[in-house]
């Protein structure tokens, strides 16, 4: 079965491609002004971006993947996070897909860094993000449909406070795996990470705390 393009970091093309929007451009759009000016970091095939743009919001999309961009029908960057430098600001910096929960702090340091260095005076940062309750409740086999996309959790694995685990896609006759790893992040440790990068948690976006606004500080 011909599974299609993959980016660098192990992500089908073709399921970001299928994959709906969950309801993440409505938070968005309910935690800025009209018509509020947006740099969406790591946009992938513009999934979030189109609904954005249909809510009347001007839209830069950035992602390091050339054949996620060919789908996006908006503005867009090819760069890695922690590398762009666009010498412009915007009204709201939007960081999804849990990012700030990556392995790594020198990545979360560098991702916070560039939404910062981007984000106008008296804007705001979307961050969205796997709160610490929900790596006490990640089980085998979980998961449910997304638009016409199956997906399931497996090969969980606890180290820490590091979860590793597979994903599987699928779709009729076709499906796709990736694996990620992602780090829990008590609340203390996300307000120290955001002010090294001279942000400040403004509060709540979401009942389930699964968004963020931060604020420059």
């Amino acid at each position: 079965m011909d599974q299609g393009a993959f980016t660098a970091d192990g992500c089908s093309v073709e399921v970001y491609r299928l994959l709906p929007p969950d309801g993440e451009a409505g938070i968005v759009h309910a935690a800025v002004p009209e018509g509020a000016s947006i740099l969406e970091l790591g946009s992938g095939a513009g999934r979030v971006t189109h609904a954005l743009l249909e809510l009347g919001h001007p839209v830069v999309a950035v992602d390091d993947s050339p054949e996620m961009l060919a789908h996006v029908h908006a503005e867009t960057v090819c760069s890695k996070i922690e590398e762009l430098r666009l010498g412009r600001v915007f009204d709201v910096v939007l960081l999804g897909s849990h990012l700030v929960n990556t392995e790594a702090g020198a990545d979360r340091a560098a991702f916070l860094a560039t939404a910062r260095t981007h984000v106008a005076a008296g804007g705001r940062v979307l961050v969205e993000w796997h709160p610490p309750e929900w790596f006490e409740s990640v089980r085998e086999g979980q998961g449910g449909r997304i638009g016409e996309v199956d997906v399931s959790l497996g090969r969980v694995v606890r180290e820490g406070d590091l979860l590793s685990a597979v994903v599987r896609y699928s779709a009729g006759d076709r499906w796709w795996t990736q694996a990620f790893t992602c780090r829990r992040l008590g609340v203390p440790a996300l307000e120290a990470a955001l002010a090294e990068a001279g942000l400040a948690f403004e509060g709540w976006r979401t009942g389930d705390r699964t968004w963020f606004a931060a604020v420059p500080a």
